[in-house]
């Protein structure tokens, strides 16, 4: 197995296109909430986060159990580029492509930053503790599990 080396702080260094696909996959801080089904208000077209998690999404980890074959085994995953990072609406205000597309810093919790994959969990930014399986959610239910982020 090959273990890639990341450079300090790479993310202050480079720009999104400029990254390797090793540092811009480093960039997800594990919060899971990109992987939270969306409802689309028809009307207006705002989207609306519920607590419904997609079914590859291992929700104690927060990482997506097939990632490799995510866009086969669900379509409509939609895969982060540096444009989308910067125009996609739905993305967290805490999420470290839409950061980074803004010209921000990281968050002090984020793991590149920490040194901790835990520290997104501790900092109660993760989907860990109230995320639900989309198998245990009927279709006419999910209006109810709308939430609002805390940011």
């Amino acid at each position: 197995m090959k273990i890639a080396i990341l450079e300090s702080q790479f993310w202050k260094k480079k720009s999104l296109e400029e990254m390797s696909s090793v540092e811009w996959e480093a960039l997800c801080d594990g919060c899971g909430r990109c992987c939270l089904h969306k409802l689309e208000n028809e009307d207006t077209s705002e989207v609306f986060h519920t607590r419904v998690a997609c079914r590859l999404l291992e929700i104690r980890q927060c990482r997506c159990s097939r990632y490799a074959q995510r866009k086969e085994l669900e379509p409509d995953c939609v895969v982060v580029t540096p444009l989308l990072a910067l125009n996609l609406d739905w993305i967290p205000k805490t999420c470290a492509y839409r950061l980074l597309a803004e010209g921000k810093e990281l968050e002090s919790w984020h793991p590149l930053v920490s040194g901790d994959p835990a520290s997104v969990h501790r900092a109660g930014v993760s989907v860990r503790d109230y995320a639900i399986p989309e198998d245990q959610v009927e279709e006419d239910e999910m209006e109810d599990m709308i939430l609002e982020w805390l940011e």
